[in-house]
C-alpha cells in the first residue's frame, strides 16, 4: 500500500500539472486552426491530428512500457509533448498550417501516455485499492482544470501573435513532467518465458471476450462523444455571439465536471457495480445532448458542458473498471494498447467530423451546426447503451 499511494501521488501530480495542457489546447485549437487554415471545414484538424496522434502511438507506447518500464514510457512522451508544442509555436510565429498540425501530432504522442496514467495507478495497487486509485489519478485533472484556466489567462495577450506564450507555457508542463517522472517506483515487467499460459490469451480469443469487446465500446463512446461536443463548443460560442472569455469559462465548469466525480467514482462502482455506473454515465451525455439542443443561451452552454463532463467521468472511469477486471495481469500490456487504439480512433474520428459538422454541414449559421454536432451523438449512444444492455442480458455462467 504504501508503493501504491506513493505512485498515486506521483500520477496526481502528472495529472494536475501535464494534464492542463489538454484543456488549454482544446480551447484554443479550433480557434488557431480556424485562424490558419484555409478552409472552414479543416478548423478542427489540429485538434484531429492530436488525437490521431495518440491512437496510432497507442500500442507502440504501451508496447514500450511493458518492455522498458512506466517512467521511461511516460518520460519519452513528456519529450514528445514538449517538441510538439514547440513546432505548434514555431507554426503559428510563421503562420503555416502545415507546421501546426505537425505539432499537433506529435503532442497525441503525450495525450495518449496521459491515457495510460489510470492503468499504471493500478500496477502495484491491491485489487480493493484499484478503483480508488483510478479516480484519485482521474481526480487530478480537478487541479489541472484551474491550472488550464490560469495559464491561459496569463498568456493572453503577451504576445501579438494569439496563443504563442501559450505554447510555450505547455512546453515547461512538459518539462516539469520529465523531472517528474523520475519519482515514479513502478517495477519494470519481469521476462517471462515464452508459453501460452503466461503469455495469456491469443488477441484473437482475447477480442471475442464480450466484456472486453462492451467495456471498449463503452470508453470510445464516452471519450468520442465527450471530445466531439466539447470541441466544438468554443467555435458554437463565438459563432452564436459570446466572447471567448467565457468560451474558457465554459470549458473550465467542462473540466471540473468531468474529475470532481473522481473523488466518489471508485466507491460508487464497488458499491453499484461498473456496468450500472457506465449506464449511468450514458443517461447523463443523453441528457447534455437534451440540453444543448434545447437553446444556445450561455446558460445552455455551461449546463450542457457541466453534463457532458459528469456522462464522460462515470462512463469513462466505469469502462475502464470494466476493462481492467476482465483480462490476465499477463494481457495487461496488449489489451491496454488496444483499448486505447479503439478509443482515441473513436476519438479522432468524432475530433475530425467537429468541425465538417460545425461549419461544413450545409448549415446556415452556427446555431444549426451546434445542433447538427448534439444530433450525431444519438447513434452512437444507442449502441453503447445495446451493447452494455446485451452483456447485463447475457446468462452468468457466460
Amino acid at each position: 500500500m504504501r508503493r501504491a499511494w506513493h505512485n498515486v501521488i506521483i500520477l496526481v501530480l502528472a495529472q494536475a500539472l501535464m494534464g492542463a495542457q489538454m484543456p488549454m489546447i482544446f480551447t484554443i485549437g479550433g480557434l488557431a486552426g480556424q485562424m490558419l487554415s484555409p478552409n472552414p471545414c479543416f478548423a478542427t484538424l489540429a485538434i484531429s491530428m492530436i488525437v490521431l496522434g495518440s491512437a496510432l502511438s497507442a500500442r507502440p507506447l504501451s508496447g514500450f512500457m511493458q518492455r522498458h518500464g512506466r517512467r521511461a514510457g511516460f518520460q519519452l512522451a513528456a519529450l514528445s509533448g514538449m517538441l510538439g508544442a514547440g513546432i505548434s509555436a514555431l507554426g503559428l510565429y510563421q503562420g503555416s498550417f502545415t507546421l501546426y498540425l505537425t505539432g499537433s501530432l506529435m503532442t497525441g504522442v503525450y495525450m495518449s501516455s496521459q491515457g495510460f496514467f489510470r492503468f499504471a495507478a493500478t500496477d502495484t495497487a491491491p485489487d480493493h485499492f484499484a478503483p480508488r486509485a483510478i479516480s484519485f489519478v482521474m481526480a487530478g485533472g480537478l487541479v489541472s482544470a484551474f491550472v488550464a484556466l490560469l495559464l491561459l489567462r496569463v498568456t493572453d495577450g503577451l504576445s501579438a501573435i494569439p496563443f504563442l506564450y501559450t505554447y510555450a507555457a505547455i512546453m515547461l508542463l512538459n518539462l516539469i513532467g520529465i523531472g517528474l517522472f523520475m519519482a515514479l517506483d513502478i517495477p519494470k515487467p519481469t521476462p517471462k518465458a515464452e508459453s501460452v499460459t503466461q503469455q495469456g490469451r491469443p488477441t484473437g480469443e482475447i477480442l471475442r471476450d464480450p466484456a472486453i469487446v462492451v467495456a471498449m465500446i463503452c470508453a470510445m463512446v464516452s471519450y468520442a462523444l465527450m471530445n466531439l461536443v466539447m470541441t466544438s463548443t468554443p467555435l458554437a460560442m463565438v459563432g452564436c455571439g459570446l466572447q471567448q472569455a467565457q468560451a474558457g469559462d465554459v470549458v473550465f465548469s467542462h473540466v471540473l465536471a468531468m474529475f470532481i466525480p473522481s473523488f466518489f467514482t471508485g466507491h460508487l462502482i464497488n458499491r453499484f457495480g461498473a456496468a450500472r455506473i457506465v449506464g449511468l454515465g450514458l443517461l447523463i451525455l443523453t441528457g447534455a445532448g437534451a440540453v444543448a439542443l434545447s437553446g444556445v443561451t450561455l446558460e445552455n452552454f455551461y449546463i450542457a458542458l457541466i453534463l457532458l463532463g459528469l456522462g464522460w467521468n462515470f462512463g469513462f472511469i466505469g469502462a475502464t473498471t470494466m476493462l481492467a477486471r476482465a483480462h490476465a495481469p499477463e494481457e495487461r500490456g496488449r489489451v491496454q494498447g488496444i483499448n486505447d487504439l479503439v478509443v482515441f480512433g473513436g476519438v479522432f474520428l468524432a475530433s475530425l467530423s467537429s468541425g465538417g459538422l460545425m461549419n461544413c454541414s450545409g448549415a446556415i449559421d452556427a446555431q444549426t451546426g451546434w445542433n447538427a454536432v448534439n444530433m450525431a451523438m444519438v447513434p452512437f449512444l444507442v449502441l453503447a447503451g445495446g451493447a452494455l444492455i446485451w452483456l447485463r442480458m447475457r446468462p452468468k455462467a457466460a
